[in-house]
């Protein structure tokens, strides 16, 4: 498995920090408002081989107290047990 395809979203929701990861294969700025707006419960989450869903707008989330969405890769995790000790 890639580590390029996990990717970690923090955002603020009414002022407070809030984030999550989430392993897909295409991140961009949009993408990142649409799945903070999914997570912060403003747009459903699409389902996989269902017609898309409206997406969430950067302006249309921020109307709803969504603001500073910020996404990066997550980092690699070891999980060698003779590396942890």
């Amino acid at each position: 498995m890639s580590q390029a395809d996990l990717y970690t979203i923090r955002y603020r929701l009414h002022g407070k920090p809030k984030s999550f990861i989430i392993r897909t294969k295409l991140m961009n700025n949009a993408e990142a408002w649409q799945w903070a707006s999914c997570d912060a419960g403003l747009a459903p989450i699409p389902k996989p081989g269902r017609p898309p869903l409206k997406r969430f707008s950067k302006p249309m989330a921020e109307r709803f107290g969504l603001t500073e969405v910020q996404w990066c890769q997550s980092g690699s995790v070891c999980w060698d047990e003779d590396l942890a000790m």
